[in-house]
This record gives structure tokens, sequence and C-alpha cells, in this order.
């Protein structure tokens, strides 16, 4: 497939549906996790196992507890969890690696001393790194790594991404995510990678290829793609919203990039909160049982977002049966016992279901058969624990070497006037504005530490902008710094670094996304210095920017980068000549929002898709 379908963008939906009407030979061409090969020693091995399991220890396999629910460790193998996770903000009280290391493989410790001494795959929202650990290294969010157009830097990225799991004793990243976000309303456009299906296919693949890679003693990180299916394409780019349309739109636009990923092996698929013409995707049997394990020949397992089956209905045990009949595999759930719908009420229920005749034995037989495939293809019974070298590699020059080049290629040049752009490294007088090009959770963005990031110094190891600009200048260079942009001296040049703040899903929809007053006055008033302006803009997704490009004779969109801000330095100071091509449309207003180069009418965006200069 060509990664590159810019030169004529219209033909896309055609490729892509040639694609999808021969989605149901995926399973036979996957390699690795989630093969189709023949009965094999993998495949004795899980029957063996399988056929010792009694019902209880089968339905544990299916549940997944959040940690914070686990208030009693001897719960782990009373109940034989399948897997347990780390919600958003769900932590150990040492977020160090070391400390994330101590805190999983407790848990795993717990989970051998079951019968069957089934070991437990731990998940967690890697979604840009391994962003939940301190001292980790914060990649671009999918966005900016879609601008690079560089499949091999993104699995590169991702494989580091994955050794720092394993590191820290975990097993599985909740990632790639293979949203085709449509309207940048949307608060999680930033985990999309483009508007068009073969751009996300590609990139997907390359992620999933990077996350299951084999690590040094043979042992594997599980890629998880989402979110099944259509939750990039919701009315007005409402989180967890409706997706509405024919089937055919759906299977071109949103289901084609998991083709992608299923061919590069992705061993698990998480579903997805949205609707499909009203209908709940995680009780939708045709597209997750078969469409997706029928006609695409999906064999690993599905797994359900945080809470997701309460969505469903008000009676909990009617969603358990539901979903599960609809072909969901494995239930992620993060209340403790003596909450409502806690694991405890999954697990009796179930089992209750299984034995009025309302869940079959052979679903649950499918469903475990599926979750122990995986565990055995990724070793995680030879290698339930960390290899202490990955550990101490965690935010190491090397992996930060390759964010770093991560940033440098995903900045797009939008705009760059008068050759404002390279600023020469031996300019005397350089004045840095804007309290974003010293912030590190601006910088990177939501899901960082805490699931909806924040503004200040919210990790250990990184580089800020301004940091960055201060070691690529020469020693005889004075770099000033004005947070508010308030009685500027003189200078040579002005870098005014503005962007959003911190967010995620749900509370980072938005309906207005003009660059906010504050920063364009930031811009207003570096303009009005007479030197040279250099604008920097830090966000999830492309800004209505207005006056502001008027104001700027260079404008750069840097997206949200992550920890390593020297890659924009880089890119300002001339070491590297921008690369980057917008994988989305940018609007020129408020209402060209949820326009893509392939609406009808579509006209006269600011900025079209695969735009982008250089030096």
């Amino acid at each position: 497939m060509n990664p590159h379908p810019l030169s004529n963008p219209q033909s896309s939906h055609h490729n892509t549906r040639a694609t999808v009407l021969a989605i149901f030979c995926v399973g036979a061409l996957a390699p690795g996790l989630c093969s189709a090969a023949p009965a094999s020693k993998l495949d004795q091995r899980v029957e063996a196992l399988l056929s010792q399991m009694t019902l209880d220890e089968k339905i544990g396999q299916m549940t997944q507890a959040d940690m914070a629910a686990v208030k009693d460790l001897a719960d782990i193998p009373k109940y034989g969890f399948g897997s347990m996770l780390s919600g958003g903000d769900s932590d150990p009280a040492d977020i160090s690696p070391e400390g994330w290391r101590k805190s999983s493989e407790q848990f795993q410790s717990w989970a051998l001393k079951s019968r069957l001494k089934i070991p437990l795959i731990y998940g967690i929202d890697a979604v840009h790194g391994h962003n939940n650990v301190d001292g980790a290294v914060m990649f671009p969010h999918n966005i900016g790594l879609g601008a690079t157009r560089n499949p091999g830097l993104i699995e590169k990225a991702a494989r580091i991404t994955a050794q720092e799991i394993a590191g820290t004793g975990m097993h599985w990243a909740f990632a790639p995510c293979l949203a085709v976000a449509q309207n940048e309303r949307w608060g999680r456009t930033y985990e999309s990678f483009s508007e068009v299906p073969e751009l996300v296919g590609s990139f997907g693949a390359a992620e999933t290829r990077g996350f299951q890679a084999k690590l040094p003693k043979g042992n594997r990180v599980l890629a998880c793609a989402k979110h099944f299916a259509g939750d990039g394409g919701t009315r007005d780019g409402i989180d967890q919203g409706n997706t509405v349309g024919e089937d055919a739109m759906l299977r071109q636009l949103h289901i084609s990039p998991y083709v992608e990923s299923l061919r590069a092996g992705a061993g698990s698929i998480m579903v997805s909160y949205s609707s499909w013409n009203g209908e709940k995707m995680h009780g939708n049997k045709r597209l997750l049982t078969d469409v997706l394990k029928g006609e695409m020949g999906f064999k690993g397992f599905l797994v359900s977002d945080w809470a997701a089956i309460d969505q469903l209905s008000p009676d909990y045990k009617a969603d358990i049966e539901k979903s599960i009949n609809a072909g969901l595999d494995m239930v992620m759930i993060p209340n403790a016992p003596g909450q409502k719908n806690s694991y405890v009420d999954y697990i009796s229920m179930l089992k209750e279901l299984v034995n009025e005749g309302r869940v079959s034995k052979a679903r649950i037989d499918d469903a475990v058969r599926r979750i122990l495939k995986v565990k055995f293809e990724m070793g995680v019974f030879e290698q339930p624990f960390a290899d202490p070298k990955l550990t101490a590699a965690i935010g190491s020059p090397a992996h930060r070497k390759v964010a770093r080049q991560c940033v440098r290629e995903s900045l797009v040049l939008l705009k760059n006037e008068k050759h404002a752009l390279p600023l020469s490294p031996k300019i005397k007088h350089l004045l840095v504005v804007g309290q974003s090009a010293d912030d590190l959770g601006v910088q990177c963005g939501g899901w960082t530490i805490t699931w909806q990031g924040k503004p200040g110094q919210v990790i250990r190891g990184g580089t800020t902008v301004l940091n960055g600009i201060k070691q690529a200048v020469s020693k005889n260079t004075q770099v000033m710094f004005s947070a508010d942009g308030r009685n500027l001296p003189k200078a040579d040049a002005v870098i005014v670094v503005i962007g959003e703040q911190p967010y995620a899903e749900t509370k980072g929809d938005r309906s207005d996304l003009s660059v906010s007053a504050t920063d364009a006055a930031l811009v207003k008033a570096a303009r009005a210095s007479g030197a040279p302006v250099v604008t920097v803009l830090l966000s999830g997704r492309p800004l209505v920017i207005g006056l502001t490009l008027e104001d700027s004779d260079a404008l750069v969109a840097a997206w949200l980068p992550g920890s390593e801000g020297q890659g924009i330095a880089d890119v300002l100071l001339g070491k590297y000549h921008p690369t980057g091509k917008l994988s989305r449309t940018w609007p020129r207003s408020n209402e060209q929002l949820g326009m893509t180069h392939a609406s009808e009418g579509a006209s006269s965006p600011q900025f079209a898709l695969g735009y982008g200069l250089s030096y």
C-alpha cells in the first residue's frame, strides 16, 4: 500500500475499498502473534492448559482489573485474573522505572501463586512512550508522528517504547491508535496519525511491528490496535459519540487501517466506546464477530475499554451477556469489590450466565483459548518478570536520540517569509517569548504522567524548547526569555512559543479552536518589537490561527513533541531542514472544522493535506 497517497487524494477511498473487499484473507497472512498457522505445538500447549481449567479459572482469564481496584492482593490468585492494568491516573506511589517494576512484579508474583500458575499480562496506555513513568522518554503524539511520513522511524520509536515497557515488568501497550480522526473538535485528535486511512494503516502497522518485535530474551510486548471501529468519525467530533453512515463508509474509512495492523500481527484489539448508527460497538456482534473475527480472520483477542460495557444498559448482567456474546474476550474493570459493577460482580454474573445457558461454554473456551495463545506467543510464561538490563536503559541517551529525531521530522514549516528561518546559531541577541517555551507539561500534552496531563515540570530528564535553544546557539549568543511578553528587550530575532494547555479524551473536546487571545497577544507584542518573529505552535491538532499567521514571519507546527525539545531547536537553528508534511487538512476558520480533503465542496483551507515547506 502506498504510504504517501497524496498525489491523488481523491482516489484513496477507491483503493481502500479494494483492500477492504479482500480483508477476509488477513488472518492467513499475519506473522507472529495471532497467526493463523495450522495446528502446532503452540496449539497443543493451549489445549492442554485449557483442558485443565475450571469454569472459574477460565472466567478469571477473561477479567482485567485495574491496579487501584485490587485492595487485597490475594484476590489475584483467588480469581485468577488474566490481566491487570494501570489506568490514566492509577499509579504506584513510586512512579520511577524501579518503582513501577517493583509494583508490577509484585502483582505477577501473586498471579503465579494460583493453582495453574498462569502469568498475567500487565497493560498500560503507553501512547507516546511509556508515558506514566517518570524518567521514560516521551515521543511526539501520533499527530506529529504522522507528519514525519516515516514508517521506519515510527517502528523504531515503538520498539524503544516496548523495551521501556518491558523494563518495568509490563507486557501490553494499549496502542497503536488507528482512529482516522475527521473532526479537530475531538479531544483525541492528537492520538490519530492522519485523516487519511491509508496513512493511518501504514503507520499503525509500523507501530504494531515495533511493539511486538522480539526483545533480547525472546519475549515480546503485546500491541493493542484501538478503538474498533469508527471512533474518529463521531458526529461533531464528540468523544464516545455516534458515527453515522453506510456500511461501505465504515469499512473504507474506519476499518481499513486494521487490515494493515492485522497483517503486521496485532495480537489484541480494543473495542471503541463509540456507536455505529446508534448501536454501541461493545454490543455489536456483527462487527466484532462476523466482520473482525470472521471476514478479517482476527486470531487474537478483544478487550473492552475502561468500564465500557457498563454503557450498554442499566442492567450489568445483561451488559456482560450482550458483550461476551458479541465477541468480547476480556473485560476491563476499574471498580473495586463493594463498588457497583466490580470485578467480583463481573465474575459471579458471567458464571451465572454460563450456568443459565445464556453464554455458551464454547464462547468461554473460544475467548480463553485466544488469550492463552497470545500469552504463549508473547513468551510471558517463560519470562514473566522484567529484564534488569531493560530497566536500566529506560530514558537512556540512545532512546532520547531517536525521540529527538522524531521531533525533527514531525515539525511542519507552514510559513517562512524573508528567510526568517533558519536562524544562525551565531545570532547575537535572541529573545524567546511565552511560558510554553519552558514548560515540559505543555510540550508533552495529555497522557503524560497523569491522564489529562498538566503544565509544569512533570517529568525528569526532558528538555524544554527554551533549554534546547540555549544548548544549540553559540557561546556568544545572548538568549533572553520573557514568559509574559511584557517590556520586551531589543533582539535580532524573536521566537514565540504558544499552544494549547494539556488535555485528553472528553475534556479536550472543543467547538472553538481559535488560538487563544493571550497567545495571539504574545505574537502581536513580538511583532511590535520590529525584529523577525518566528512562531512555534504546540498543539494536539490544527488551530485556527487567524491574524497570528500575519504577525509571524515564520510559523512552525510543532504538535505535541514530547520530552526532547532539542529537536525543535535543531530545526529553528538549521541543524535539520524541515521535512514534515501535514497529515490532515488545516482549517482557515471554525466554520471549516471537520473539513477534510475528501469533504464535499472542500475548498480553501488554510493549508492543504500534504503541505509543508523546507529551507
